[in-house]
């Protein structure tokens, strides 16, 4: 039986925002594959999950060093915060690859203790370059001057990620940079991991758009806002924003429209119904770093989806959306999708493109012979 320790940035269950998502799935897909697992989590206000017991060997959680004590000269906090001598002592103790969950995780991908261990780095984003864009888009000169370090600190910091023998990008675009700026290294895409083992999308009509997503993350805040100031205003058609800490900007704009409604916090038995009886998904993005989870929420569980190009990049997903490439384009277009059925064809094509890329197990044995290379 192959051995695996995961390091990860978070608790990942409940799987309730993309990264969760993503993390939980693969768990779930590489027990079910029978990995032994040995998983270790930073929490930081997310509490013990028996069901990550369920699925691993041991499960460890850390403390994240917010605020002050997280904080370096030199490395990105998002890395030094994650740090604990526990967390190195364990996987000195036990003999097995380490899959790194994101920069965020790689505080000891260069220990010398490591050097002879398969080290896999799984890329959410290239985060340098994601945080020099929430430098750009940040309205608050506090935050954005946080960003903008972080951003030169991830860039020294993801100049050294040489220890890692593998790298797993989780989009195509990501993952073609990876590949130009370390040519030395074996990239692989690795699609994001999600609840679905397929299609369940259903035919017929809805009766209102949807957004979800985590309504206090920057990227989620500015989209939910474009749609409720910019294009919602005028148009005469049922919103639903729904996710987690919504903004007060957020309510704010929902109030002011008597046909759009927030739902704050929804667990995921609601989420699920909201996705599920949407008639159109409306998913514009302005940072076409990483891969939208909630994009393949919408494909394999809701009907119409509309985006703009930026959330599709690197995806391969173009024909199973509806792209509008302007403000007007998103007014157009949603009338005319809210007034279209969503048909058996449109779900045949999804299903078909879902499958070449998306498949949990598929890509849970990808990981797999990686370590089955590593042990030959």
């Amino acid at each position: 039986m192959h051995k695996l320790h995961i390091v990860c940035f978070d608790v990942p269950f409940p799987a309730d925002y993309g990264g969760a998502i993503d993390v939980f799935y693969k768990i779930r897909s590489l027990a079910e594959a029978g990995i032994e697992l040995y998983l270790h989590c930073f929490a930081y206000g997310r509490p013990q999950a028996p069901e990550l017991s369920a699925l691993c060997k041991e499960v460890w959680y850390y403390p994240r060093k917010t605020g002050l004590p997280g904080l370096s000269f030199s490395l990105p906090y998002i890395t030094n915060s994650r740090r604990s001598t526990a967390l190195l002592e364990r996987l000195q103790q036990i003999d097995a690859p380490i899959l790194f969950e994101g920069v965020h995780t790689a505080y000891y991908l260069n220990h010398p203790s490591l050097k002879t261990r398969l080290k896999i780095l799984r890329n959410h984003n290239v985060e340098q370059l994601y945080y020099k864009l929430l430098a750009e888009r940040e309205s608050s000169v506090r935050k954005r001057i946080f960003f903008k370090l972080e951003a030169e600190r991830l860039q020294v910091f993801e100049a050294q990620l040489q220890p890692a023998q593998v790298l797993m990008p989780i989009s195509a675009a990501d993952t073609l940079w990876f590949q130009r700026h370390y040519k030395s290294k074996k990239v692989i895409h690795l699609p994001g991991f999600h609840p679905y083992t397929e299609v369940v999308s259903a035919t017929g009509k809805g009766s209102y758009c949807l957004y979800h997503g985590n309504l206090s993350h920057p990227e989620n805040i500015q989209a939910a806002l474009f749609l409720l100031r910019n294009v919602f205003r005028s148009l005469d058609v049922p919103l639903v924003i729904a996710g987690k800490s919504p903004v007060p900007a957020i309510r704010e704009a929902v109030e002011d429209l008597p046909h759009c409604r927030l739902i704050a916090d929804p667990d995921s038995a609601l989420m699920d119904q909201l996705i599920r009886e949407a008639q159109v998904h409306v998913l514009p993005t302005f940072q076409d770093s990483g891969m939208k989870l909630k994009l393949l929420y919408a494909l394999f569980a809701g009907r119409h989806v509309l985006v703009n190009e930026k959330m599709l990049a690197g995806t391969g997903l173009e024909q199973a959306c509806t792209i509008a490439g302007s403000e007007a384009a998103f007014k157009e277009l949603i009338p005319q999708l809210m007034s279209a059925e969503f048909g058996s064809a449109e779900r045949d094509r999804r299903i078909a493109l879902l499958k070449v890329h998306y498949d949990n197990a598929r890509n849970a044995q990808c990981i797999i012979d990686v370590l089955k290379g590593s042990a030959q």
